[in-house]
């Protein structure tokens, strides 16, 4: 029976997070209500409160848990052979793959939605920051020191190689999406993109 009503605890609990992401995303945290995410969740209001104290809490939460959604791009980022005659290749693939990941819609609503709201939860926007891209771009800084140990990169700073490698990237898509709501790039604009960024980051560093 416990078990029963732990299974059922954790389906409201998912249900909550799922709604709670959804509204927060379409209305902002200040647009959004502890009554608009228990509809949506099919709960009450009380068992809302029951799983979440306050939507502080629930706000908190459901950003966090993005964290995790990091560990694929991760693994991609540490992923580039040590190969010389396919580096740009490979450079490429992993430009094309970073970009894609990082201006999905779900993903710019998010970075939005935490830019929104860092002046009122400065520690929660560290806290994303350092669980999510910031561990990217250690991952990244590590895979470029690799790279030029085998004298593939000349990389005085990998963490900043890092850094210009992810600017190169994002700067046009993601900086288009925050001034404008939502994605204005096409799939052929971050074919481009990437390659261009490559081109540039190879310029400087090879």
């Amino acid at each position: 029976m416990e078990t029963r009503e732990q299974g059922r605890s954790a389906r409201k609990h998912q249900a909550i997070m799922e709604a709670a992401t959804q509204v927060f995303m379409e209305r902002g945290y200040a647009g959004t209500s502890m009554d608009d995410i228990a509809k949506l969740a099919a709960v009450s209001k009380q068992t809302v409160y029951k799983h979440f104290a306050d939507k502080e809490k629930l706000f908190a939460e459901i950003v966090l848990a993005t964290t995790d959604q990091v560990d694929a791009m991760i693994e991609l980022v540490a992923d580039v052979p040590a190969d010389a005659a396919s580096l740009d290749e490979n450079l490429n693939r992993l430009a094309r793959r970073f970009v894609g990941t990082l201006t999905r819609p779900q993903v710019l609503q998010l970075r939005r939605l935490i830019i929104a709201n860092a002046e009122a939860f400065p520690e929660l926007g560290s806290a994303w920051y350092t669980q999510g891209f910031e561990r990217v771009l250690d991952t990244l800084a590590a895979t470029f020191a690799r790279l030029a140990d085998q004298r593939l990169l000349r990389v005085d700073d990998p963490l900043l190689a890092a850094n210009h490698f992810a600017g190169l990237l994002l700067w046009i898509p993601v900086n288009k999406a925050m001034f404008t709501g939502s994605p204005q790039h096409t799939e052929a604009d971050l074919d481009r993109w990437a390659a261009a960024g490559v081109r540039a980051f190879l310029a400087a560093y090879r």
